[in-house]
């Protein structure tokens, strides 16, 4: 349990060979890029510590079993929903004070989880996560993307970024489980504020502030009918997931959102401050590049999803076990990010997300052999090691997609997009392969057979790069 353009597009990256003097970091660069990636990290973790914790916490805090999961949608809803919008806001009031805002926030509201004592209070302190997370996902990357310029600094930056949040999942669904069975589920919120509290008190001597010279006014319409859409959409997925892609309670929520995305696409055109111009949208590494960004993160984030059920309820595993056997995914996930940049710079951006995308497919369809037994656990180790390499550099080589051959003035817009593409695909792929498991007689025949959906998904997108961008 994981960043995204047809006129103008950059020239590739000279192939490597012994890095110039410009393209290594100064020691401030360094700062920057510590701050930042510790702040990327902690949310990565954040998304994913309570997942094995909410058993322990509905019997704490007398949560229904009905109602368990909506302690993961709520911050889901959040992050979704808003994050296109913060990240157009980061433009606007400066992206720096929108990371120091957001950080406060996510401060606090971890504060206040660890110490509810009801559901509502945990409650609230979830929809705040997913507001901060909103607010610093979008203003960190565009903050990273304005202190590096584009080419391999940039390139190894976001590389180290991918890496970092890749792991920061895996982490976060093993220290759920430590903290829980040593200490209690309180620590999986109490853990953030330490960490919020040092980037607090580092980034202001290290972040500069950036915004545009003339501020732009922000697009109303735009912000209310895009949020509303994602919103709506996030919470069908959910219901969906829960209840099946033909019951009315979905299909109304999933309705409405597309309804309100086509109606922001109508206000963007004729809007005189668009929140994502129409000309962004028509770019076609925009366009592709984050459509094979959402395949990225449907199809990995739902394959530890089957993977979990795998070892969990085939196999037998507690939840702890389950938790540290994807330690070689995050492996995984740390070696490509941070060869892919060294990739990108040899080949491309485009080369890399076929390549990372051929790579994960090949992984992902060698899992269709697990048995019933445990015999098979070394196939899924190693399987989950190389898909998470190429995962990650699919990832990479979209994230230098996205935010390529863009002015610094329109980088929170580019994240922005880049973290709404990210959080609408783990959002959607645990939904998507849970209706197509329950399609079988058994449980094991229903995770080959997403397997197998899975692999298909990422086979497409990678031929689908592969055909329709450009050279980045």
């Amino acid at each position: 349990m994981v960043a995204l353009e047809s006129p103008a597009v950059s020239a590739p990256a000279p192939k490597a060979s012994a890095p110039s003097a410009s393209a290594r970091m100064d020691g401030r660069m360094r700062l920057v890029l510590v701050v930042l990636l510790v702040a990327q990290f902690m949310l990565a973790v954040d998304f994913s510590i309570l997942n094995v914790a909410l058993p322990v916490i509905g019997q704490g805090l007398g949560f229904s079993l009905a109602n368990l999961q909506w302690i993961a949608t709520a911050f889901a809803l959040a992050a979704a929903g808003f994050t296109l919008l913060f990240g157009r806001v980061a433009d606007i009031v400066g992206r720096r004070r929108l990371f120091l805002g957001g950080m406060a926030l996510l401060g606090l509201s971890s504060l206040v989880g660890g110490l509810a004592t009801g559901p509502e209070m945990l409650m609230a302190a979830r929809v705040a996560q997913g507001l901060a997370t909103a607010a610093v996902t979008p203003a960190g990357l565009s903050l990273l993307t304005s202190a590096f310029p584009e080419g391999p600094l940039r390139d190894k930056a976001l590389g180290l970024n991918g890496a970092l949040m890749s792991a920061g999942f895996t982490t976060g669904a093993v220290l759920g489980g430590v903290l829980t069975d040593l200490l209690s589920w309180r620590w999986a919120f109490f853990v953030n504020v330490p960490v919020a509290l040092a980037v607090l008190l580092v980034a202001p001597a290290v972040l500069k502030e950036s915004r545009p010279a003339v501020r732009p006014r922000l697009d109303v319409p735009g912000a209310v009918t895009v949020t509303g859409g994602l919103l709506a959409l996030v919470y069908g997925l959910t219901v969906a997931g829960e209840h099946g892609w033909t019951a009315p309670a979905a299909l109304l929520p999933l309705a409405v959102g597309a309804a309100l995305l086509v109606a922001f696409v109508l206000v963007e055109r004729r809007a005189a401050s668009p929140l994502v111009p129409v000309r962004i949208l028509t770019r076609r590494t925009v366009v592709w590049g984050n459509l094979a960004g959402l395949v990225a993160f449907v199809t990995e984030t739902s394959l530890v999803f089957l993977m979990t059920l795998h070892l969990q309820d085939v196999l037998g595993f507690s939840p702890l076990a389950a938790g540290l056997s994807f330690g070689v995914l995050g492996a995984g996930t740390v070696l490509g990010g941070v060869y892919a940049s060294r990739f990108i710079g040899r080949f491309s951006a485009r080369t890399a997300l076929v390549a990372g995308g051929l790579l994960q497919a090949a992984a992902t369809v060698s899992l269709v052999a697990l048995g019933d037994d445990r015999s098979g656990l070394w196939l899924l180790l190693a399987a989950t090691f190389v898909g998470g390499v190429g995962n990650m550099l699919a990832i990479v080589g979209f994230m230098v997609t996205a935010t390529s051959g863009l002015p610094d003035a329109e980088q929170g817009m580019a994240t922005g997009l880049a973290t709404m593409t990210q959080q609408i695909g783990i959002t959607m792929g645990t939904p998507i392969m849970s209706a197509v498991v329950v399609t079988s007689a058994t449980l094991h025949a229903g995770i080959g057979l997403a397997v197998l959906v899975n692999a298909a998904i990422v086979l497409a997108g990678a031929i689908l790069s592969g055909l329709f961008l450009r050279k980045v």
